[in-house]
């Protein structure tokens, strides 16, 4: 894989001889995606274009605290030991988190603007999939968020990932034990679901699903709350087969409980807005 592109010159004040990651590149991208679909969405839907950008900012800055803030929890004996450390590192940037951070305050700026928060967030769906699925081929490159160890075809290892799929990492870090079987075909080093790549497959057809049904006549909000749904129950998907050491209730991860509780908020979400769409129509007529 190739954690790192370059590294920028020594003599750079401040950033010199910092490293360029693949993770950081493709968050960049992701983002700026998204932003360039957004605007496009707006200018096609009558709003200042522009606005995308503010959407965006407030998506990266909640997304970084929102992030971080979800990781320093869920690691608390960490921040306990090393406070700087768990907060200022690079690490830690957690979907969940990011997403609660990043939502909270696109809302506060919709509504600062005076845009309607139901059609703008139906905008925000599709840039939202897209820039999602892009953001995980950083996480591909650097090799995070892989899972359990496999003899399948799909298998990949990650002698450089953040940790490496070393079969004693595996067992001391997420008390995975490794088949003996895996270690003596592979090595040490040995391979493991690209839950990353399967992510990517499932949220661009996800993507897909949302930009066919933009143009059609739906209740705002509706659509958002469609790839809230869709994208919480990908992701209780892949947890199935993602490596974990948050499994505190049987099999389930702390991510697939919250993903339960998502699924059904879009579902309830999607009720709402049509039975509201019905209901005014009804007012109208």
């Amino acid at each position: 894989m190739y954690p790192t592109f370059f590294r920028l010159p020594g003599w750079l004040p401040f950033m010199g001889g910092e490293p360029i990651t693949s993770f950081g590149v493709f968050m960049f991208l992701s983002f700026l995606t998204g932003g360039m679909l957004l605007r496009a969405e707006m200018e096609r839907s009558g709003y200042d274009p522009e606005k995308a950008w503010d959407l965006v900012f407030m998506a990266v800055l909640g997304g970084v605290i929102g992030a971080k803030a979800y990781y320093v929890l869920l690691n608390y004996p960490r921040l306990l030991e090393d406070p700087v450390s768990a907060i200022f590192s690079r690490g830690g940037m957690v979907w969940y988190g990011g997403f609660g951070g990043a939502l909270l305050l696109i809302v506060w700026e919709i509504k600062r603007s005076g845009l309607p928060l139901g059609k703008v967030a139906d905008l925000c769906a599709p840039p939202l999939a897209i820039g999602y699925a892009i953001g995980r081929m950083g996480c591909f490159l650097v090799g995070d968020d892989y899972g359990r160890p496999t003899a399948a075809w799909t298998g990949i290892r990650f002698p450089q990932g953040t940790p490496p799929t070393r079969a004693d990492v595996l067992q001391d870090r997420f008390g995975i034990e490794v088949d003996p079987a895996l270690v003596e075909r592979f090595g040490q080093v040995v391979p493991v679901h690209p839950t990353q790549l399967y992510e990517i497959a499932m949220v661009l057809v996800i993507f897909v699903i949302l930009w066919r049904l933009r143009l059609r006549e739906r209740a705002p909000s509706w659509l958002f709350w469609l790839c809230l749904a869709l994208l919480s129950t990908e992701r209780f998907v892949v947890e199935m087969v993602r490596v974990k050491d948050d499994r505190f209730l049987g099999p389930l991860t702390i991510a697939q409980l919250i993903a339960v509780g998502l699924i059904l908020l879009g579902l309830w979400g999607m009720h709402q807005a049509s039975s509201r769409a019905g209901a005014s129509k009804g007012a109208a007529a």
